[in-house]
């Protein structure tokens, strides 16, 4: 499914436009990005939990020329589902 396909089923369960289910899924993804960026953690009970992890500087193997490249450390987006929402599945 992709992100029109996704809309559009928004769209047929909750029985509003094309358009509002474009416009919330909008406000929905820069609003848990804009939470992100300030550290944020953004539960949402019965789904699960959206953060940013840090992760450390490391050394990896390029594995095309098996050499040793140094990977600089960064902030990475996570989702961690929740219990229920995994049982569901």
């Amino acid at each position: 499914m992709n992100k029109t396909e996704f809309i559009k089923a928004i769209a047929a369960k909750t029985g509003s436009t094309i358009k509002a289910s474009g416009e919330f899924y909008e406000a929905f993804v820069s609003t848990v990005a804009e939470q992100l960026k300030k550290g944020e953690k953004i539960s949402l009970v019965g789904f699960g939990t959206f953060e940013a992890r840090k992760r450390p500087a490391r050394t990896a193997i390029n594995p095309a020329t098996k050499q040793k490249v140094k990977v600089k450390a960064c902030v990475v987006p996570a989702l961690k589902f929740g219990k229920s929402f995994k049982e569901s599945i």
